[in-house]
């Protein structure tokens, strides 16, 4: 089942440090960059991944291809893509070693989200850090 109670997502939150933001964007207006923004302010080291824009830079950080390119540990992977496309971000999770999945507001993958569990990952869907950090007023990952 996926995380869904406040312990269990405050847990969750306080227990990473490196997330790896799949579909992250360089460009404002997008959510994924406020988002991971918001996520570095926390404490929180943010890998941003995305095929398009590969060698460039996000608030600070080189843009990788794939998870599989990191070599990093990754805690959590944070998907930015659309709930057809979350399964092949959720298998890179799963092959990277990440301890957990996110899957963004909107974002719904049901056998995904199965196949992460199955292999020993938490599941949060259907829900933003951002949010969940301020509405749970966690303090900054140190």
């Amino acid at each position: 089942m996926p995380l869904t109670t406040d312990a269990e997502i405050a847990d969750l939150l306080s227990s990473i440090s490196t997330i790896a933001l799949v579909g992250a964007s360089d460009r404002p207006d997008r959510p994924s960059y406020d988002v991971m923004k918001f996520l570095q302010d926390h404490g929180y080291r943010v890998l941003p991944v995305n095929p398009s824009i590969t060698g460039e830079h996000i608030h600070g950080e080189f843009v990788w291809r794939e998870l599989s390119e990191i070599g990093d540990r990754i805690d959590m992977v944070d998907i930015f893509r659309r709930s057809a496309d979350a399964g092949d971000a959720v298998d890179q999770a799963i092959a990277s070693g990440a301890k957990a999945v996110w899957m963004q507001l909107g974002v719904v993958n049901d056998v995904a989200a199965m196949r992460a569990e199955a292999a020993g990952l938490k599941v949060v869907m259907d829900r933003c850090p951002k949010i969940e950090i301020a509405r749970l007023s966690l303090a900054p990952v140190v």
